[in-house]
This record gives C-alpha cells, sequence and structure tokens, in this order.
C-alpha cells in the first residue's frame, strides 16, 4: 500500500509543485494542497513511460544550467533577428552531433535546450541514442557548433546526471 503512495519520481514532483506554486495566484492552502496532488499524481500515471529512473547526482547545477540556457536564449534572439534584417544570406547547416550523453533524459534535456535556443533545432536522435542531428540557421562549420553544444549543454549536463 504504501508503495502506491510514494513519490516514484521525486525531483519530477517537486519541479512540478514548485511549477504550480508559481502559476497560481499566490500561495494558499489549496494551491499547496492542489500543487501536492498534482506533484503525486502525475508521475504516478507516467510511471510507465520511465524505463529507468534518472540519477541526478548533482542537481544544485540545475539553476545555473536553465540560467546559462536562459541567457543563451535572449542572445541567439538578437543575433537571429540581427541576420534576419541584414542582407547577408544565412548559412544553414545540418550536423551529426557525437553524443557522449548515455541517459535517456540527459539526451532529451539536450534536444530540447538546443531546439529551445533560437537558430538551432534538434532534429533526430539515432536509434542507438549515439548521435543527434541538429540543423544550425547560421553556422561556418560543423566543428564550430559541435564545440558550442559541447560545451555550454552537454558537459553541464553530463555532470549533473553521472
Amino acid at each position: 500500500m504504501f508503495d502506491r503512495l510514494s513519490f516514484p519520481q521525486p525531483w519530477l514532483s517537486l519541479i512540478l509543485f514548485v511549477i504550480w506554486q508559481f502559476l497560481s495566484d499566490g500561495v494558499s492552502g489549496a494551491s499547496v494542497v492542489l500543487g501536492l496532488i498534482l506533484a503525486w499524481g502525475i508521475p504516478q500515471m507516467t510511471q510507465a513511460f520511465w524505463p529507468e529512473r534518472p540519477i541526478f547526482t548533482k542537481p544544485w547545477r540545475l539553476p545555473a544550467y536553465l540560467m546559462r540556457v536562459l541567457w543563451d536564449i535572449v542572445i541567439a534572439s538578437v543575433q537571429v533577428a540581427r541576420l534576419i534584417l541584414s542582407p547577408r544570406k544565412p548559412r544553414p547547416i545540418f550536423v551529426c552531433y557525437p553524443l557522449e550523453l548515455e541517459q535517456p533524459l540527459a539526451i532529451s534535456l539536450l534536444a530540447s535546450t538546443i531546439s529551445l535556443t533560437p537558430g538551432t533545432v534538434s532534429v533526430d536522435v539515432s536509434d542507438d541514442n549515439k548521435i543527434l542531428l541538429i540543423h544550425a540557421l547560421d553556422a561556418e562549420s560543423s566543428e564550430e557548433v559541435i564545440n558550442a553544444v559541447r560545451t555550454r549543454y552537454e558537459q553541464p549536463l553530463q555532470e549533473m546526471f553521472k
């Protein structure tokens, strides 16, 4: 009985609860109770979709990672706007990015981060989770894209998920 009452994904539950509190109109007894119900219920309903529990070894690095992503979104938005308004033609490129990440959640976070950043889109992940296909709107070479993704996003995710 206690197994059904437990939180199968405690980090997901915590994130859901905090996001619910931000979305509700102030912290009240009702929003806390509903937040707890959602934080428990959503992971219970989606438990079958989680083949293995993700292992966060350094979760305290997540806020710095999120701040980096938000900063990169702002900078990339300005760069894309400049590119669109300038007479220079963009240099689009597809890049086969070799993944060092192994956990499915970490790979999904990397792909989502790339797609959230204006000017880049993660297109596909290979069946063996070793290659991520990325489309960049404007890049000089594939090495430029690979180095940027590896240093800005993949290495911090590796530190969080090792």
